[in-house]
């Protein structure tokens, strides 16, 4: 973001968590494990701010607090924490969570993203948009089809925002 002012200069930088210990019976495709909290949290902690360098765990955007899986009812609900509370990039991280978890959890999973509440001065409708499918469905599309690199989805995300293709 060069030459743009960013909203938050100084965001407050959290400790992380650090990688969790895999076991066997994971990596053993026969074996059915349920999807815990922690997985979840693994595949999307290291998520890059738009505006900044760090992690969205570093920034304390997501934390293992916020994830609730139902693996009986095949449900993923995240619930992530802006680093301001007008954040403008709320809508475009709630879809980098998003698009992660549907390009990695199996299909069965219904997966829910949504900011934390009390946490964005617009709250209800950047939720509402994590919610459209069809702008899910694009931006899915959009990043498989030009399959451009993660650091070039703030350009992707920025343009469906805009446009709602």
């Amino acid at each position: 973001m060069q030459g743009e002012e960013l909203e938050n200069a100084a965001p407050a930088i959290h400790q992380t968590v650090g990688s969790r210990h895999v076991l066997d019976s994971e990596l053993n495709d026969e074996v059915e494990d349920p999807i815990d909290t922690r997985e979840i949290f693994d595949l999307i902690r290291l998520i890059r701010d738009p505006e900044h360098p760090n992690s969205l765990e570093q920034l304390g955007v997501v934390n293992h607090e916020h994830i609730k899986v139902d693996n009986h009812n095949n449900r993923i609900v995240i619930q992530f924490t802006p680093t301001i509370p007008h954040c403008s990039m709320a809508t475009l991280i709630g879809l980098s969570i998003r698009v992660r978890l549907l390009r990695a959890m199996p299909k069965r999973f219904k997966v829910d993203v949504e900011i934390y509440p009390d946490t964005h001065v617009n709250r209800d409708a950047v939720n509402k948009q994590l919610a459209d499918k069809e702008r899910v469905a694009a931006a899915l599309e959009n990043v498989h089809l030009c399959n451009v690199r993660s650091s070039h989805w703030v350009h992707i995300f920025s343009k469906l925002m805009v446009t709602g293709c």
